[in-house]
C-alpha cells in the first residue's frame, strides 16, 4: 500500500527571483510535479533554482477532472507542490477550492511561507497602529462603488490590490468617498524601481497622470488617515508636497 502524498503549497517571489526560502527550493525539488498558474513564469523561476520538476497547469478555471486528477495522485502517495505566479497561493490567487478538496480527503496539506506583498507594502509603509484590514482585489465591475462607499469610516488602515488598468479610476473614487484620506500606492515590490507614493487621492492621481510610467504594475494601495505627500524609491525619500 502506498504512503499517503502531500501538498504543499509554496510561496514564490513577488518580484525578485533572491526571494525564494531554502525551504521553498527544496520542497520543489522534491515534488513529483508542480502546479502553476503559467508555466513559463515558473518555469524561469524553476530555472533560475536548477529544478527540474515536471509542471502542470492550474489555474481559476480549472476543470473538476483536474482536481479529481491531483487527489488521485496524493491518494498514490504523490508530493505535489502548488505555485502561484507570485506571492502565496490561495491569497487572491487559485488554489482555495483545491485546498478544502484535500483537507476533505483527510490528505497532508502543509504551508511554505514567503514573500508577501501585503506585509511587504505595510512594513515599507510604516503606518501607525497594529490593526489593518485586507480585502483582496477591487472589484473589477460588480459592488465597485459599494466597495469604496464602505472604507469610509473604517477604524483602522485597509490594504487592497489594483490593476495597472485601474489604478487612475481607483484613485477617482477614493478622491469621491474619502477626499483627505491619506492613501500609500505600493509599486513595484522588491524590483528595481520599487517605490512607495503617499499622498491624497487627488496628489496622487495628478502624479499618475503626469508620469504614466508610473501607472504600470500591480499596485498594493493602503488607506489610512494622514496626508503628507512623499516619494520613496532606492535612491532614498522626497518630499514631493503636502
Amino acid at each position: 500500500m502506498n504512503e499517503q502524498g502531500k501538498l504543499s503549497l509554496v510561496a514564490t517571489p513577488i518580484g525578485n527571483l533572491e526571494d525564494m526560502t531554502l525551504r521553498a527550493i527544496r520542497i520543489l525539488k522534491e515534488a513529483d510535479y508542480v502546479l502553476c498558474e503559467d508555466t513559463r513564469v515558473t518555469g524561469k523561476l524553476l530555472k533560475h533554482y536548477e529544478i527540474s520538476a515536471k509542471m502542470k497547469r492550474y489555474d481559476a478555471h480549472t476543470s473538476e477532472r483536474v482536481h479529481e486528477s491531483v487527489l488521485e495522485d496524493l491518494a498514490a502517495g504523490q508530493k505535489i507542490a502548488l505555485v502561484s505566479d507570485a506571492g502565496t497561493p490561495g491569497i487572491s490567487d487559485p488554489g482555495v477550492l483545491l485546498v478544502q478538496q484535500v483537507r476533505a480527503a483527510g490528505i497532508q496539506i502543509e504551508v511554505i511561507p514567503g514573500a508577501s506583498a501585503v506585509t511587504a507594502a505595510v512594513s515599507l509603509a510604516g503606518i501607525a497602529g497594529n490593526q489593518f484590514t485586507f480585502l483582496g482585489f477591487a472589484p473589477q465591475k460588480k459592488g465597485r462603488e459599494t466597495f469604496f462607499r464602505e472604507l469610509v469610516g473604517c477604524p483602522h488602515a485597509v490594504v487592497f490590490f489594483e490593476s495597472t488598468h485601474r489604478i487612475i479610476k481607483t484613485l477617482d473614487s477614493l478622491h469621491k468617498e474619502l477626499p483627505e484620506a491619506k492613501i500609500y500606492l505600493a509599486r513595484e515590490l522588491t524590483k528595481l524601481y520599487e517605490e512607495m507614493l503617499v499622498g491624497t487621492a487627488d496628489e496622487l492621481r495628478e502624479l499618475l497622470e503626469g508620469e504614466p510610467v508610473r501607472q504600470k504594475g500591480e499596485f498594493v494601495v493602503i488607506v489610512s488617515t494622514e496626508k503628507r505627500l512623499v516619494q520613496q524609491s532606492p535612491l532614498g525619500e522626497e518630499e514631493i508636497g503636502t
